[in-house]
């Protein structure tokens, strides 16, 4: 009976010592530049769109915030987002997805903020509105649902294709029984700032976006006289390229005075 207790608790402490020690990668350390990073969803989609971006940038050492948006006026979203941005301690770098970047170009124009990047998202000028803006250069897909209130969805059958179709099929479906809704007073409502006047800005273009249109990216980019990226990309690019799109926001953390 010893000896096959002796045995037995020989061979368990051998399997314990094969199991793999488990290893988890931790963050470096931000050598200069702002250490704060904000990010603003945009339509259809909530603050856990940008995980994967914050994995990119938490393994950098940048501390990452994200703004759940409320989605039900341009005025709340925005005043969200500026709380957060109080709240930081020291430098921020704004960047806003989709509908996130008339957000950030209104938020932008605190102190603390110095550089904003728009990730396929839109770059309104003061006076301008969402729906004028799109509107100006159509995207190719037609599969917004409107419902009794004004309220605006995405056709959950063609949401992968219109939002992310260098997605996996189960990531999309899952983004598409989850939408929030677009409200008219938010799509309506005009700017009153435009922080890339006076702010640095980058921007990601991405090639193959369904949802707003490649060529309104360029030429509002091209207007606002930000540094711009082109990915190929769908417009969900933060989700199918996280690398290109985090090393992207570091590069203006980095140079951010």
């Amino acid at each position: 009976m010893k000896l096959a207790s002796s045995i037995t608790i020989t061979l368990a402490a051998a399997a314990a010592l094969a199991v793999p020690a488990l290893s988890f990668a931790v963050p470096n350390v931000v050598p200069y530049g702002a250490k704060n990073v904000i990010l603003v969803h945009g339509a259809y989609v909530d603050g856990t769109n940008w995980r994967a971006i914050h994995d990119q940038l938490w393994l950098k050492g940048y501390k990452v915030t994200v703004v759940q948006q409320p989605n039900t006026t341009l005025e709340e979203d925005v005043a969200v987002t500026r709380e957060a941005i109080e709240a930081q301690d020291g430098p921020v770098i704004l960047v806003g997805h989709d509908t996130g970047g008339a957000v950030i170009s209104v938020a932008g124009t605190s102190d603390k903020v110095k550089a904003l990047v728009y990730i396929a998202a839109l770059q309104p000028e003061v006076g301008e509105s969402i729906a004028q803006l799109t509107a100006s250069k159509p995207a190719v897909n037609n599969d917004v649902l409107t419902d009794a209130a004004g309220r605006q969805s995405l056709d959950p059958a063609k949401f992968r294709e219109d939002f992310g179709a260098d997605l996996p099929p189960n990531r999309t479906n899952f983004m598409s029984i989850s939408q929030t809704k677009m409200t008219p007073a938010t799509l309506n409502a005009k700017l009153t700032a435009a922080a890339w006047h006076t702010k640095p800005s980058y921007a990601i273009v991405a090639t193959e976006d369904r949802a707003i249109n490649p060529e309104l990216q360029r030429w509002m980019s091209k207007r606002a006289g930000s540094k711009v990226s082109e990915i190929q990309a769908s417009h969900s690019v933060h989700l199918s390229k996280p690398e290109e799109v985090g090393d992207f926001i570091a590069e203006a953390a980095l140079n951010a005075k």
